[in-house]
């Protein structure tokens, strides 16, 4: 035996299912036998569930140059400890990701720190100024995923156009932040009741849905661009952390009408609003920002009914220091990728009934065809990148127990259940809260 393990007793839920209870034996990198066998390690694992690990599409990890903030290494023993196996990083560091030498350079250094894998993405246009695109074909062939300018606004549609165009060619997805810059101003919360009332700068719901109707006649221009050739990109353009109905409802027409377009929602649009701006606290300031119920319900039917392809944790950590600013100067972002899966399967899955198999798609299988990943099964034979966590027990939000440099979180003392115990990268154990059961 080389390091196997042998998980008794365990669940199995995936995206396909509930498959009752299993002997899974893990060894090799891979799903060795679903009816036991010998091991090294023998966990007893009644009442636990087990499942493909999580896949990230977006976070921000925050190093070359903000690793006071986040670095590598605690971002993705952040991400393991969340259930993640797969972490798509953005670009906007200090300087962007916008260079074959840097993705190679964040690849390896991801390898050495064995945790959850990296998968970086690269910037659109150079140092992410919206003119002069990026070097495609050698990001790609470095290791990048997606390319991205998040953090700013691309507002030359020309340029998008183009960037689509290339980035197809090899097999990359083009990730935006959809905000129309003029309409957003300077606004620092969801224009509306709440911030007439505070007399806050808002920023319009019509900002996210104006530029993404831009943004989808786009998708309709480069695709009879790239018809008959040869691209390798089944997604065209990749909406991030969609807060608005209005803007779902544009992409729910968007995909009847065949275009080859997804998104993204974080657990933070799903289950905040702008009314916990009332306390003017900071903690609640994310770009795009929380937004009403209305919009709030209407993103949770958007997941249920597969508009929305995943969940995007947008992971935007900063120091303390930084978040304690008022509103008008305090950064945008909050730290949850410790907290994105009990959250969820809490406040959906247990308190109104969402569909398991359905959140655990979104969760895994969703991100990874959106990003072209194999899926991920549990059946013999399989890569054994998984995540064992608890359904039953529940404790309480705790942000100064984060292995993130971040230690805050909008969900502080809220009781979730769900919370991954132990997580596996093609069958290396990276996180372990188990040892009680060896």
């Amino acid at each position: 035996m080389k390091g196997e393990i042998l998980i008794r007793n365990v669940k199995l839920v995936d995206s396909w299912g509930e498959h009752g209870t299993a002997e899974v034996l893990v060894g090799e990198g891979r799903i060795l036998s679903l009816s036991g066998g010998d091991a090294d390690r023998v966990l007893d694992a009644s009442g636990y569930v087990l499942s493909p690990g999580f896949c990230d599409p977006h976070a921000h990890l925050r190093e070359p140059g903000q690793e006071v903030k986040e670095d590598l290494t605690s971002g993705l023993t952040a991400a393991a400890r969340g259930g993640y196996t797969d972490i798509v990083s953005m670009p906007n560091t200090t300087p962007p990701v916008d260079s074959a030498e840097v993705v190679s350079a964040l690849k390896k250094k991801a390898l050495l720190i064995a945790q959850a894998r990296l998968h970086p993405s690269a910037a659109l246009t150079q140092g992410q100024e919206g003119k002069l695109l990026t070097e495609a074909k050698l990001l790609a062939e470095a290791g990048a995923v997606m390319l991205t300018d998040d953090g700013r606004t691309n507002e030359d549609a020309g340029v998008l156009a183009l960037g689509m165009q290339y980035a197809a060619s090899w097999g990359l997805t083009v990730s935006v932040h959809a905000e129309d810059a003029g309409l957003r101003r300077g606004g620092v919360m969801n224009e509306g009741e709440v911030s007439f009332r505070l007399g806050l700068p808002g920023n319009t719901g019509y900002a996210e849905s104006a530029r993404i109707a831009r943004d989808l006649e786009i998708v309709r221009y480069v695709k009879s661009k790239v018809e008959g050739q040869r691209s390798k990109a089944k997604t065209l353009l990749h909406i991030q952390h969609l807060s608005t109905a209005r803007a779902l409802h544009l992409i729910r027409g968007a995909k009847a009408d065949g275009l080859p377009v997804t998104t993204e929602v974080g657990p933070h649009h799903l289950t905040l609003t702008d009314e916990l701006l009332e306390s003017l606290d900071p903690l609640y300031k994310v770009a795009p920002p929380l937004r009403t119920k209305a919009d709030s319900e209407a993103l949770i039917n958007g997941l249920l009914d597969g508009t929305i392809d995943c969940i995007g944790s947008d992971h935007a950590p900063h120091t303390q220091d930084e978040k304690e600013l008022d509103m008008l100067r305090a950064p945008f972002g909050i730290a949850n990728i410790e907290v994105c899966w009990p959250v969820l399967y809490t406040e959906l899955v247990l308190k109104r009934g969402f569909p398991l198999t359905t959140l655990l798609e979104r969760f895994t299988d969703g991100a990874r065809r959106v990003l072209g990943f194999e899926a991920i099964r549990l059946e013999e034979g399989a890569e054994a990148s998984l995540v064992l966590w608890n359904p039953q027990q529940e404790r309480p939000v705790n942000p100064q127990t984060f292995a993130s440099k971040a230690k805050f979180s909008p969900w502080t003392s809220w009781k979730l259940k769900g919370w991954p115990v132990m997580t596996l990268v093609e069958g290396r154990v990276v996180f372990d809260n188990l040892r009680q059961l060896a």
